[in-house]
């Protein structure tokens, strides 16, 4: 798999994800060829480039949730694009109720586990794609600590909300501190005047920048926070750390566990226990990197411990149950294997080979080769 520019794109080339409109509408499906006539529409997407599949390159699977996801991802980022310059232009709400009630419908009452996979970002979508994902995150997590929907409702619309004073300048990704917060609370002024009747909104957001302000200069301020400042700080900052950019490589989601466990006076363990409750981390077929060196995959998970799952080393097809910290205590699980646009590499053969029962996945076919026209 390989990542293309826009400008890169040639004829024959193959998609190795599918692509929507801002309706959500399937345009182009995955292992569909490019032609000079969609490269020209696709141009027009506003896209940075796109993953293409190498000649011999198989489709790589995705399943049913992993298609809505990419789907609903998509529909939504436009959605609040449109919904945070409305608020800055008119500083008044205009659908906010309903993206978030949206997304609530779609992920804040689910009774599993899903792929959270993250898209490809750049300067100028990062603000909207970062309050998509951090407002699914939070639907998510108040489901399973059964808060409000009140509550709930007040976390995700902070979540989409709590980054718009990045959008008044067009020196959004300044490290300058001081401009940074400047930044934040000509937000906060927004936020106090669209939402005038729900000053809940407003304290989340306040509350959550705060105190994770404070944790990134070695200060730990989390008393007494209001839920949905607690759901929206453990959010924000698994979102931030596994964010994929242009420049540089994300941290990995068992990296940021590990940071939000190791912070339980920051990070609240009941808000990070639902995280854990909500996305696949390390499931079995995962294919990972321990700080031995060796590489495996995980054959068991840990419910008590998800990161001390049970593994299968590659070298010498040695189990190794983690969770025997008198045994492996100073063995680690440090990365996921992953390919190039952020999923996880799945062998589910090898488990297979094994005789290891699991759960597998139900996998959609891609469909045949075909040249896609233009729209």
């Amino acid at each position: 798999m390989l990542f293309k520019k826009i400008d890169e794109l040639k004829d024959g080339m193959r998609l190795a994800r599918p692509i929507y409109n801002k309706n959500g509408v399937l345009l182009y499906e995955r292992n569909s060829k490019l032609s000079a006539q969609s490269i020209a529409s696709i141009k027009n997407f506003g896209l940075i480039g796109i993953f293409i599949l190498e000649p011999a390159e198989p489709v790589p699977p995705m399943t049913r949730d992993d298609i809505e996801f990419e789907r609903f991802q998509t529909m939504t980022v436009f959605s609040i694009q449109e919904e945070l310059n409305t608020i800055i232009q008119t500083k008044r709400t205009g659908k906010m109720q309903i993206i978030a009630a949206n997304i609530i419908r779609a992920y804040g009452k689910l009774n599993r586990k899903i792929n959270f996979i993250q898209n490809l970002r750049s300067k100028e979508d990062y603000v909207y794609k970062h309050a998509l994902n951090v407002s699914m995150l939070c639907a998510m997590m108040t489901h399973k600590m059964n808060v409000k929907l009140e509550e709930q409702l007040d976390a995700v619309v902070a979540a989409i909300i709590h980054d718009i004073g990045k959008l008044m300048s067009a020196n959004t990704d300044s490290t300058d501190k001081k401009y940074r917060e400047t930044c934040f609370q000509k937000g906060m002024e927004l936020v106090e005047n669209a939402f005038s009747s729900n000053k809940g909104i407003k304290r989340c957001c306040v509350q959550s920048h705060k105190v994770l302000g404070d944790f990134r200069k070695g200060k730990n301020t989390n008393t007494k926070l209001i839920v949905s400042a607690r759901v929206l700080l453990v959010a924000e900052l698994f979102d931030e750390m596994t964010a994929m950019g242009l420049d540089g490589e994300p941290a990995s989601e068992v990296a940021a566990i590990k940071l939000l466990l190791e912070n339980p006076e920051v990070f609240d363990p009941q808000v990070v226990e639902a995280l854990m409750d909500s996305i696949n981390v390390l499931k079995p077929g995962t294919c990972i990197e321990l700080n031995t060196g060796e590489k495996g995959l995980v054959i068991r998970e840990n419910d008590e411990n998800i990161l001390r799952p049970m593994i299968l080393g590659f070298n010498d097809n040695i189990i190794l149950d983690l969770s025997n910290e008198l045994a492996y205590g100073d063995v680690e699980i440090v990365d996921i294997m992953k390919t190039m646009d952020n999923r996880y590499i799945m062998d589910t053969t090898l488990l297979k080979k094994q005789g290891i029962q699991f759960e597998e996945p139900e996998y959609v076919d891609a469909p045949e080769q075909e040249y896609i026209p233009g729209m």
